[in-house]
This record gives C-alpha cells, sequence and structure tokens, in this order.
C-alpha cells in the first residue's frame, strides 16, 4: 500500500440539518468537532425543511469554524487542506459548506477537497479522539453497511477510495422507514431514537411483521415492512383496543435490523470481506450495533455515537485520503446533491 503523507485536514459538513466543523490529523486523530444542530428547530414539522436548513446553516457556519480552530488551538496556518461535502444531500444546504469553503481555499491558497457525504460516514470508522489509544483501522476488503436517512446500500470496498456497490434499497431507506413508523406511532421526531426507546419496553415476538429478503440479490425494500405496521394499527384501532406503541415498536425495529444483518453478513462472505464495517445515522441503534457485536465470525466497526450521525470529523477522514493520493478539487467544483458513491 502507498505509504501516505501526513497532514492535518480542517473539513466543513452541511448536507442536511447539521452545520459542523472538524479538524482531524492523518485521517484518523480528532483534534477538535464541533456541531450546531437544528433538531429543535425542525422538530415542530416532522421532519427536516430545507429552506429552514439552508437559513440556520448561515447563521451558524462561521461560529462553528472558529469553535473548532480553537478547540483545536490551531489556526488555517497550521491546516494542510480543506475538505467539505459536496453531496449527497440538500442542495441549498449543500451550497452554503461549499461557498464557504471555497472562500477559505481562495482566501488561504490552501488545497481543496470535495467529499462524498457517504464515503464520509464509511471513514467515520478510522477516527478516534486524540489522547486515546488509537484502534485498529478497519482491514480490507471490507463490506460496508451504509444505513441513513437517505441512503442503505451495501458497498464492497477493496482498498481506500475504492468501492462496488452490491445492492441499495429499492424504495425507503432504513432510516426514513424509522421517521415515518414513529410518526405513524406518534413517537415524535427524529424517529430513529423515539423508536429505539420505546422498542426498549416492547415484546420484538408480538407482531411477526415481514422480511424482504430480495433473494438473489444483495438490495433492500422497507415499504412494505412499514405498510405491515399501518395496516396493523389500523386493524388494532377498529378492534377499539390500545396500540400496543412499544410492542409494535420493538417487532418493527427487529425486522429491520434482521434483515441489515443477515445480508450483510451474507454479502461478507461472498466476497470474502475480512471485516465489517456499519455506519451511517442508523448505525447508533443500538439493537442494530448489539447484534452485530454479539456474532464472532467478523471483525465489526462500528463508528462512536457521536459519530454515527452527520459531523465533520468523518469528512475530514476521507479528505484526508483523498489529499494524501492526490484526489483535490478545483475553485470551480459545484455541488453534487445525488452523487453516487460508486
Amino acid at each position: 500500500m502507498t505509504e501516505l503523507k501526513p497532514a492535518r485536514i480542517l473539513a466543513i459538513e452541511t448536507s442536511c440539518d447539521e452545520t459542523a466543523c472538524a479538524v482531524l490529523e492523518n485521517g484518523r486523530s480528532l483534534l477538535a468537532s464541533s456541531v450546531a444542530s437544528q433538531m429543535e428547530v425542525h422538530a415542530r414539522f416532522g421532519g427536516v425543511y430545507p429552506e429552514v436548513a439552508s437559513r440556520q446553516h448561515i447563521l451558524a457556519i462561521i461560529p462553528v469554524i472558529e469553535q473548532a480552530l480553537a478547540e483545536s488551538h490551531l489556526t488555517l496556518k497550521d491546516v494542510d487542506a480543506l475538505a467539505v461535502t459536496r453531496g449527497p444531500g440538500l442542495a441549498g444546504s449543500l451550497v452554503v459548506g461549499m461557498n464557504v469553503a471555497k472562500g477559505l481555499a481562495l482566501g488561504t491558497g490552501l488545497p481543496l477537497v470535495g467529499v462524498n457525504h457517504l464515503e464520509g460516514h464509511i471513514y467515520s470508522s478510522w477516527v478516534y479522539n486524540q489522547g486515546e489509544s488509537m484502534p485498529a483501522a478497519p482491514q480490507f476488503p471490507l463490506m460496508a453497511l451504509l444505513v441513513s436517512g437517505g441512503h442503505t446500500e451495501l458497498d464492497l470496498m477493496t482498498d481506500h477510495l475504492t468501492y462496488r456497490r452490491l445492492g441499495a434499497t429499492l424504495d425507503d431507506a432504513a432510516g426514513e422507514a424509522f421517521d415515518k413508523v414513529a410518526r405513524l406511532l406518534q413517537l415524535g421526531y427524529p424517529g430513529g431514537p423515539a423508536i429505539q426507546k420505546a422498542a426498549s419496553e416492547g415484546d420484538p415476538n408480538r407482531f411477526r411483521f415481514p422480511r424482504a429478503w430480495m433473494e438473489a440479490t444483495h438490495n433492500f425494500s422497507f415499504s412494505g415492512l412499514k405498510t405491515a405496521v399501518l395496516y396493523q394499527v389500523r386493524e388494532l384501532e377498529q378492534k377499539g383496543r390500545g396500540l400496543p406503541v412499544a410492542d409494535l415498536a420493538a417487532s418493527f425495529q427487529a425486522a429491520i435490523v434482521e434483515v441489515l444483518f443477515t445480508k450483510t453478513i451474507q454479502a461478507a462472505r461472498q466476497f470474502g470481506a475480512k471485516e465489517i464495517l456499519v455506519a451511517g445515522g442508523v448505525s447508533a441503534n443500538q439493537a442494530l450495533r448489539t447484534t452485530f457485536k454479539n456474532q464472532n465470525e467478523f471483525p465489526v466497526h462500528i463508528p462512536a455515537l457521536s459519530l454515527c450521525t452527520d459531523n465533520a470529523a468523518m469528512i475530514a477522514a476521507a479528505g484526508y485520503y483523498r489529499f494524501a493520493l492526490g484526489h483535490t478539487s478545483g475553485l470551480d467544483m459545484d455541488v453534487l446533491p445525488t452523487w453516487p458513491l460508486s
């Protein structure tokens, strides 16, 4: 493997509703991470309101960058390159981060690297906090399960920045299904944590919801599961019974976790992966984390909870490997809201 040069990366992430900046050293050691959450702002809408999100980014981005630099005890003169999320994401949100990154690059002369948001989630498993013992880096070939609000897919990673997309959801992403079912059960937003909390007190075997196995493929489908929960709720309501919300949440969660886990293990076996990586917002789900960690067939890498949701540390990590391997971008770089990983 090519020896990579040392570098400090300052990264900006504004793909959705988190305004974030981080400073990372050598692709792994996190010197500082600052995140301004908009969760409370969007909770009243039951989801992210794009126009509001972009305006909040404008308000938060400079303070967030200043905070990350202050926490790292560095200035822009101590940074070797800038990284910024290019896509996928909300176009208005992406433009804010992109334009600020371009301005910093123009004003400082620092190299600029555009990073795929999904690639960032994968690289979150390389990150650890400065001062902590350095964990072992993921080893290739690596089976990566990306599970978030907008994406669910399996990617075979054979080297840094080298991916083969094996399959993806054909309808709802896992995180999207969590949000929709949480809304159906009146559990609030965001759906993932709400479902997990309710499920912790429920019986996962109370309702046997369907599993869409998509035989002979590595694809996923969660629309039918979501609909099955809807029909079950309607049936219970028609019978005049109170909804066993905890049992419904637990049974729904169990169905998603079983499919994600089983299909990932099958793909890892088929393609000879050495290890498994689980990343994205849904990787914060405790049932999913426990299921993967309790198997002994493959070493599994799952980011710390603080790195599962959107953050700039993961963008800095992916940005480091792109910078170190010569993948820099020009000031004419544009956002790509639907940019695929592979």
